[in-house]
C-alpha cells in the first residue's frame, strides 16, 4: 500500500478496488471488466487483507456458478429446468415482436430466445434494445404443451451497473488531493502503474474518457498496434459500446425507415469504431454523409423528420508506417478508407491522439493500486455531460482570432471534457488551464494541419493564445518539431514552405516557461535537427528545450561537440544509483569515447550520492566500470557527497564550458532494457525522451 492508496480508500471508501484483483477473479470468463469490478465492489472494496481474499473467493464462487460460458449453456439450461429457477450472469439484448406486440429477450451465451419481457424493465432499461447489456437476470423455466408458447420466463433483471451516487461528495474528496495525486488516481482507476507514465502521456490516456463527460465529441486515434487503442471503450464503460468499423450500416447507428427504430447514438453515450483504419475497407457513402451531418449539427435526417443525439464518436485505427513516412509520401491519415479520407469528414474532428507517441503494452504497466471502481467512475462522468466548462479559461487566456469556428469547437470540447476530468468543479489555477489549453489545441491543430496538405482550399491557420498582458504563446504538435522539413509539405502542391515558426522570428512570442536570460535561447522545433544546431553553432551559448515523447535525442546530439578536445571531465549528477542510472553514465563515456582521438586519454570524475540501500552493488559498478574504461583510455574515479545536498547537475568540461542539465542524464522514458531486439535499447534517438532543457554556458577564462 502506497501512501496514495492509503488517501484514496480513506476519502473512496466502498468505491475503489485494487486493480490487480480483476485480473484474479476473472479466469476465463469472457466478461467486460465494469462487470467483474461491480463484482469486487459489492465484495472486496476494502484495503484489510483478510477481507479481500475473503471477497475473492465469493466473486469467483459467483462467476463459477452464475457466469454462463456458451460451452456451458446446455448444463445450465438443465438447472433451470431441474430447479425451476436460477441466476445468471449474460449479455441480454431485447426487441420488439411488432406481431405479438411484445418485447423478447435473447441471451447471448444462456442460448434461450424470444423471452418475454415486460415493458416496464425496457423503459427503466432503454439499452436492452441496442446492443445488448451485461445483467444478472433470475431465469425460471414452465414447460407448457403451447408449441407457440417460450418455456423460459424472466422473472427479474438487474443490469450490471452504480445504482446511486453522491457528486457532491465526489468532488469534496477531489480537493484532498493534488493534481498529480488525482492524476495517478485516474491513470490507476483505468487499470494503468502511474509511475511508467510521463504527464502527457498521462493526459493521453484520460483524453480517452473525453467522450463519456463530454456530448458529441469527435476523436480519432491512429498508432501502432498494441497500444490500447481499444480497451477504454470496450472495458471501461456500461455507457459506450464498442463496435468493428466495418460491421456498422446507416440503419444500425443511427434510424431504420422501415421500423423508424432510433440506432446506436441514440442510446450509447460513446460509440466507438475500432479497426477504423484500412484503404481496402469498403465504406458506404450515404453512411459517411449522414455521420459528417450528425457530427456537424448533432442530428440526423428520417425522411422529412429530424432527429437528434448525444453520442460522442470514436474512431480507432492501426496505421502501417512511421510518422516521417508518412509526412513525407501523404499525411497522417493516410490510413483511412478511401471515403473517410474526405476533409469534410476529418474536418469535424475535434482532437487527433498521436498513437505513436503511446507506449505498446506490457506487463509491468499495469497496476496493482487502488482505483475507482470503473462504474463508479463511469456514472460520474455520465453526470458532467450536463455541464460545461469550455469557458473557464477565458478569465487568464484568449484563442487567436484567426482559428475557424470548427476550431475553436474543437479546442473547447476538448479543454471542457479535460477540465471535467482533473478539475470536475471547474475551477484549476492559473498553470493547470494554461497546460489543459495548450494540449487541447495541439490536438485540433494535429488535424488542421494535415487538412491543409490534404485539401488545397484550407488556408494557413496560427494556433496561438495570448494572456491578459497580450503576450502571445505559439503551439506546436510534437511531429512539427522533430519532423519540420516534412511536416509543413503540402502534398497537393509539392510546396516545401519554411518551417521555422513566427514565435523564433518574432520575440513577442514565445512558448511557456521559455529560459530568458544572457544566453541565446534556441528554440529546437526537430530533434532531428538537434546535432545541425549545434553543429552551425558550435561551441556557443545557447539553451534548448525537449518536450516529452520527443524522439530522435541522445547523448552524441547532445554533448558531442563540446566534448571533442577536452581532457578533463567533472560530472556532477546526485541520481548514479539505480541501474539504469548507471547505464546512463557508460552510455555518456562511450560518446565522449566517440568523440575523443584513439591515441588520447580523458579522465572522468563522477560527483554523486552513495545508495542508501545499494551502496556495495553501487560501487561494484562504478569499479566495473573503472576497469572497463581503462581500457579506451579513460581514467574513471567517483566521489561520494557525503551530505547528501547535491541538487545541481552539470557537465564542466576543461576546455571551458559548463553543460547544465535539469534532470542529469535521466533524460529518456522508461524502455525495455534486456530486449536485445529493441532498438530503443540499442539507439538511443529511438527513445522516448522525458521533457528537459539543457544550457550551454561559457565559463569565464
Amino acid at each position: 500500500m502506497t501512501k496514495l492508496d492509503d488517501k484514496i480508500n480513506e476519502l473512496f471508501p466502498g468505491l475503489v478496488v485494487r486493480k490487480d484483483l480483476v485480473k484474479e477473479v476473472k479466469g476465463n470468463a469472457i466478461v467486460p471488466s465494469y462487470v467483474l469490478e461491480y463484482l469486487l465492489g459489492q465484495y472486496c472494496a476494502t484495503n484489510d487483507e483478510l477481507s479481500i481474499q475473503t471477497g475473492i473467493e465469493t466473486v469467483k464462487e459467483i462467476l463459477r456458478k452464475h457466469y454462463v460460458h456458451r460451452n456451458e449453456a446446455g448444463l445450465v439450461r438443465s438447472n433451470i429446468r431441474e430447479k425451476g429457477r436460477f441466476k445468471v450472469i449474460d449479455r441480454i439484448s431485447v426487441d420488439l415482436n411488432d406481431k405479438k406486440d411484445a418485447y423478447e429477450a435473447d441471451f447471448a451465451n444462456l442460448g434461450i430466445k424470444k423471452v418475454l419481457v415486460d415493458s416496464g424493465t425496457v423503459k427503466a432499461h432503454p439499452k436492452l434494445l441496442v446492443g445488448g447489456v451485461w445483467c444478472i437476470a433470475d431465469v425460471e423455466y414452465e414447460f407448457t404443451e403451447d408449441k407457440n408458447a417460450v418455456p423460459w420466463i424472466l422473472a427479474s433483471l438487474k443490469p450490471i451497473q452504480l445504482s446511486h451516487f453522491d457528486f457532491e461528495s465526489y468532488l469534496s474528496a477531489r480537493e484532498q488531493f493534488t493534481t498529480d495525486e488525482w492524476i495517478d488516481l485516474l491513470i490507476q482507476s483505468i487499470g494503468f502503474n502511474p509511475e511508467k507514465f510521463g504527464k502527457r502521456n498521462k493526459l493521453m490516456q484520460l483524453l480517452r474518457l473525453v467522450p463519456f463527460c463530454e456530448r458529441n465529441y469527435n476523436l480519432i486515434e491512429l498508432g501502432p498496434k498494441g497500444t490500447g487503442k481499444s480497451h477504454v471503450y470496450s472495458e471501461f464503460s456500461p455507457h459506450g459500446i464498442l463496435i468493428s468499423g466495418g460491421e456498422v450500416t446507416v440503419p444500425k447507428l443511427f434510424v431504420s425507415n422501415n421500423s423508424g427504430k432510433i440506432g446506436l447514438v441514440g442510446y450509447w453515450d460513446c460509440v466507438a469504431f475500432d479497426e477504423f483504419a484500412g484503404k481496402q475497407k469498403k465504406t458506404d457513402k450515404a453512411l459517411v454523409d449522414i455521420m459528417k451531418n450528425y457530427m456537424a449539427n448533432k442530428s440526423f435526417s428520417r425522411g422529412v423528420e429530424t432527429l437528434g443525439a448525444e453520442a460522442s464518436m470514436v474512431f480507432v485505427g492501426n496505421t502501417q508506417h512511421t510518422v516521417p513516412y508518412m509526412l513525407k509520401h501523404s499525411d497522417l491519415f493516410d490510413e483511412l478508407p478511401p471515403k473517410f479520407y474526405d476533409s469534410a469528414f476529418l474536418d469535424r474532428l475535434h482532437f487527433y491522439i498521436p498513437g505513436w507517441e503511446v507506449d505498446i503494452i506490457r506487463g509491468e504497466m499495469f497496476s496493482s493500486g487502488y482505483g475507482f471502481v470503473v462504474d463508479y467512475l463511469a456514472e460520474i462522468l455520465r453526470s458532467l455531460r450536463n455541464h460545461d466548462y469550455s469557458n473557464r479559461y477565458q478569465d487568464h487566456f484568449a484563442v487567436s482570432k484567426d482559428i475557424s469556428t470548427r476550431d475553436r469547437d474543437g479546442i473547447h470540447k476538448t479543454f471542457s471534457g479535460l477540465m471535467k476530468i482533473l478539475f470536475p468543479s471547474g475551477d484549476a489555477p492559473k498553470n493547470e488551464i494554461e497546460e489543459i489549453l495548450r494540449f487541447s489545441i495541439e490536438g485540433r491543430k494535429r488535424v488542421k494541419d494535415q487538412l491543409m496538405r490534404i485539401d488545397s482550399t484550407y488556408g494557413n491557420v496560427d494556433f496561438y493564445y495570448v494572456d491578459l498582458e497580450g503576450k502571445r504563446y505559439v503551439v506546436r504538435t510534437l511531429e512539427e518539431k522533430e519532423y519540420p522539413d516534412y511536416y509543413h509539405r503540402r502534398v497537393a502542391e509539392e510546396s516545401l514552405p519554411e518551417s521555422v515558426s513566427s514565435s523564433e522570428s518574432n520575440p513577442s512570442e514565445s512558448e511557456p516557461n521559455s529560459v530568458a536570460s544572457s544566453v541565446s535561447v534556441t528554440s529546437i522545433n526537430a530533434t532531428s535537427r538537434i546535432s545541425a544546431v549545434v553543429e552551425a553553432e558550435a561551441l556557443t551559448e545557447q539553451h534548448l528545450e525537449i518536450q516529452e515523447n520527443q524522439k530522435g535525442v541522445s547523448y552524441d546530439s547532445l554533448f558531442g561537440r563540446y566534448l571533442a578536445g577536452s581532457k578533463s571531465i567533472t560530472i556532477t549528477d546526485p541520481y548514479i544509483r539505480l541501474f539504469f542510472q548507471i547505464r546512463n553514465l557508460m552510455e555518456l563515456l562511450e560518446t565522449i569515447v566517440k568523440n575523443k582521438a584513439i591515441e588520447d586519454e580523458v579522465s572522468v570524475h563522477l560527483i554523486t550520492v552513495e545508495d542508501e540501500f545499494h551502496g556495495d552493488k553501487q560501487q561494484e559498478n562504478f569499479e566495473k566500470i573503472q576497469t572497463s574504461a581503462a581500457t579506451v583510455g579513460i581514467t574513471f574515479s567517483w566521489e561520494f557527497e557525503r551530505s547528501g545536498s547535491i541538487h545541481a547537475r552539470h557537465i564542466i568540461l576543461d576546455n571551458g564550458w559548463k553543460i547544465s542539465l535539469d534532470r542529469g542524464l535521466d533524460i529518456f522514458q522508461q524502455y525495455e532494457m534486456n530486449d536485445a531486439f529493441s532498438f530503443a535499447n540499442r539507439l538511443q534517438s529511438h527513445r522516448a525522451c522525458k521533457a528537459f532543457e539543457v544550457t550551454y554556458i561559457k565559463l569565464a577564462e
